[in-house]
């Protein structure tokens, strides 16, 4: 499988995936229609579908103007409110793009219908990918704007945390250097947390993406997969995994990232 990063917006990232085999390709929330058009030019592909992760305006709101640009697209999503949604998915339910099969996660609680989408190419040739929208971000999650902590320690821990440690994460943002620095608060003596910022500040001053990361690397770093860890815990003064769940999203969205 291929995926081509399409920066979108300020800090949005759309996916371009293409099974190499039969040059059919999906586009994951596509909200500068333009560039993905361009994109798929580019690449000699043949577009065929849409995976929308959430309704969300910069994440959904290009699907229709793309439609009009490359009529007859199939338009995935878990929610009503997807623009121009032609095929609403649930939990474990299975699209196939040439060769590769996408495999539906539902994980609600940024919003009542988030969609993650899991890729895995036939006879496991290769690592699987997982589009988590706003969802999982390297290092973060999205905020609980429709849910519970309840919900995003399911996501994270239970469905997400149980794909293969190798699976790469594609998210629907470039969040990396702020969550790493909220994470070094968390956690001020985790030296992987300090060389992965130091990692990504690079990155980011050459201009370059931090994304892909992959789920066995966010358990080292990201505090919201790591909340049955005695450290984050004692960090947010609990004792179990959902209460430690809501207290550090509560504290990440009062945080002031500290500039340096």
């Amino acid at each position: 499988m291929k995926v081509v990063l399409l920066p979108a917006l300020t800090d949005n990232y759309m996916y371009l995936l293409i099974d190499a085999d039969s040059g059919e390709a999906a586009v994951v929330d596509p909200v500068e229609p333009a560039k993905v058009v361009e994109a798929v030019r580019k690449h000699g592909a043949r577009l065929t579908t849409v995976l929308t992760t959430h309704h969300h305006w910069d994440h959904a709101s290009g699907n229709g103007k793309l439609l009009k640009l490359m009529p007859g697209l199939e338009v995935y999503g878990g929610d009503d409110r997807v623009d121009a949604i032609t095929q609403k998915v649930s939990h474990s339910d299975t699209i196939q793009l040439g060769s590769l099969t996408i495999r539906c996660l539902f994980t609600p609680c940024h919003t009542t219908g988030h969609i993650c989408y899991y890729v895995t190419k036939e006879n496991g040739a290769e690592p699987p990918a997982v589009f988590t929208g706003d969802t999982l971000f390297v290092a973060g999650c999205g905020k609980f704007f429709e849910g519970t902590a309840e919900q995003m320690c399911r996501a994270l821990i239970d469905i997400l945390g149980s794909l293969p440690p190798e699976t790469r994460v594609f998210c629907g943002h470039e969040y990396t250097v702020s969550n790493l620095k909220f994470a070094r608060h968390v956690e001020p003596d985790n030296d992987v947390i300090k060389k992965k910022l130091a990692w990504a500040k690079d990155k980011r001053s050459n201009g370059e993406p931090s994304v892909p990361s992959t789920l066995a690397d966010e358990l080292t770093f990201n505090p919201f997969m790591r909340i049955r860890e005695k450290s984050v815990q004692k960090h947010v003064h609990q004792s179990t995994p959902v209460e430690t769940m809501g207290s550090l999203r509560k504290e990440k969205d009062g945080f002031k990232v500290p500039k340096e």
